[in-house]
């Protein structure tokens, strides 16, 4: 019992000094609050003038953004195929094919040629019609093969053994497949 009265002791001797803790920091804050109002008028202005300045650059990029010209919309979209393995002579007889034509009727044309170069030629005209439409809001019925043209790629050189030992060049040609789309 001796050590629960000394606890209830410590607790009253420290209440009382949270008591008078509690005094003087009243009698400390009234004097406190008066000087802090002094101080935050020249932080009110300093922080008006920060605003002030924040609202011109926004308004000066405002003013730019409006004088600046706006840029036109792309009338074509092109796509490109590099180093197909195909010769470019090859590739040039069906592109003869679909110059100048509508997307969906070179499609169409494509699809009952029988060449080794509609393959990758089809998939390079439905490239070039998908940027069109997806990156440029061209009107997909509208388009049409401007430009269609094949140069040459990269040249593999190999050899053809031939007879008694001998060996003649072989040249496996690849080409650049390029396509442009446009409206009508």
């Amino acid at each position: 019992m001796a050590e629960t009265k000394k606890t209830t002791a410590k607790k009253t001797s420290t209440a009382k000094k949270a008591a008078e803790v509690k005094e003087e920091a009243v009698k400390v804050e009234a004097p406190v609050e008066e000087a802090p109002k002094a101080k935050k008028a020249p932080a009110k202005k300093a922080a008006a003038k920060k605003e002030e300045k924040v609202e011109a650059k926004a308004e000066k990029k405002a003013e730019k953004k409006a004088e600046a010209p706006k840029k036109p919309m792309p009338t074509e979209a092109t796509a490109i195929a590099k180093n197909v393995r195909l010769t470019p002579r090859k590739a040039r007889l069906v592109m003869d094919l679909v110059r100048g034509k509508d997307v969906k009727v070179a499609l169409g044309i494509l699809a009952n040629t029988n060449r080794a170069a509609c393959e990758p030629i089809t998939k390079l005209i439905k490239s070039a019609a998908a940027n069109a439409i997806n990156n440029f809001g061209m009107d997909e019925e509208s388009l049409y093969i401007a430009k269609i043209w094949a140069n040459d790629g990269l040249r593999m050189k190999r050899y053809l053994p031939r007879a008694k030992g001998s060996a003649s060049g072989l040249v496996k040609r690849n080409s650049h497949l390029y396509v442009v789309v446009k409206m009508r």
